[in-house]
């Protein structure tokens, strides 16, 4: 059996690093080519380190793009949009990591990113691709988007309670998401510079952040959800960890959140329910993610009120990002979802 050609457009940043990292140990890939406009020329584990003795590959030029069978777009913001039409000319399948068409209502991107959508006619032809909420719509498109680090994280932990309806129409959900300097991308700043990063428990965006607008759209129940979103960096190179603050329409005892997250998730193979009695390892924690695919969901159930406090983790370069993609890839190839993502995190690290 051939493999499968994939090329990657926009390489050289930390999501085109581990898109290249998973797809060079992909059984059923080729990665032939890597475009990257700054690197063009370089070896690829010039950039990447890590990836020496693996590849040989050279960063290209976006005009020296050959026809493949998958193209991922691992851009900044703003440019898969502008151009979309001359991407489609080098495969039918596409996988954009970016948030150029995550959003279904061209009005949003003017709320949230300040700007009008350069290419508002194709956001209904995107599925938004998050396999656990969009499996069987992911397998037959041709247009696959990534989802936000943030909101990965929290739609992943509080969609079992949408599912069940069991969330409080008329109570807000406020979540707390806290995230490592990787998050940011690698182009440095003072934000970054490790005199003043090192040490840091910075609130960022601890309003408008533009992740809650996926956050609501995935969550789109017939009663509009009122969230409250505050994002939070932290001294960790990778990771996420968010805590949903959330109300109930009824009141839950410990043993029915777990029957609504078994549910909703007994047949996820990224997806682990930690709740343990003792131990450090009691609810998720994005340190031993590191590297790996796996979405962690926890919960406590509030006995003196009708609360519910969710708790997600996942490592944002992997499952809140290239590794979503890679097995949304998986989906649309009708491949086993797991396939070039077993690697399991790492402990201690």
């Amino acid at each position: 059996m051939s493999r499968v050609r994939v090329a990657i457009v926009g390489g050289s940043g930390y999501i085109g690093g581990e898109l290249v990292r998973l797809l060079l140990l992909h059984p059923a890939v080729e990665l032939a080519q890597v475009t990257s406009q700054s690197q063009q020329g370089k070896f690829v584990h010039s950039v990447h380190p890590n990836l020496r003795h693996l590849t040989r590959l050279k960063f290209t030029s976006v005009e020296q793009l050959e026809r493949c069978d998958v193209l991922f777009l691992a851009l900044p913001h703003g440019m898969a949009q502008t151009r979309l039409a001359t991407f489609r000319q080098y495969s039918e399948r596409i996988i954009d990591l970016s948030s150029d068409f995550r959003l279904r209502d061209v009005q949003l991107y003017k709320t949230w990113y300040g700007h009008d959508h350069a290419c508002p006619e194709m956001l209904s032809a995107f599925v938004y691709g998050v396999p656990e909420l969009h499996r069987q719509a992911i397998a037959q498109a041709p247009l696959v988007t990534g989802a936000g680090c943030l909101a990965t994280a929290t739609i992943l932990g509080l969609y079992p309670l949408a599912r069940a309806g069991v969330l409080s129409p008329i109570m807000p959900i406020v979540v707390e998401a806290k995230v490592g300097s990787s998050a940011a991308g690698n182009t440095p700043s003072l934000a970054s510079h490790h005199p003043e990063r090192q040490g840091a428990v910075r609130s960022f965006e601890p309003t408008g952040h533009r992740h809650t607008a996926e956050v609501i759209q995935e969550l789109r129940s017939p009663t509009p959800l009122s969230m409250h979103f505050s994002a939070t960096a932290i001294e960790m190179v990778r990771g996420v960890l968010t805590t949903a603050h959330v109300f109930l329409s009824q009141p839950l005892s410990d043993k029915d959140a777990w029957g609504i997250y078994r549910d909703a998730y007994k047949n996820e193979p990224f997806i682990r329910i930690v709740k343990e009695h003792r131990g450090v390892y009691r609810y998720p924690e994005p340190k031993i993610l590191t590297g790996s695919n796996f979405c962690d969901v926890g919960f406590e159930v509030d006995s003196q009120s009708n609360r519910l406090v969710v708790l997600s983790a996942l490592d944002n370069l992997v499952k809140g990002g290239a590794g979503n993609g890679v097995q949304a890839m998986n989906c649309m190839l009708s491949l086993d979802e797991t396939t070039g993502l077993q690697f399991p995190g790492l402990h201690p690290i």
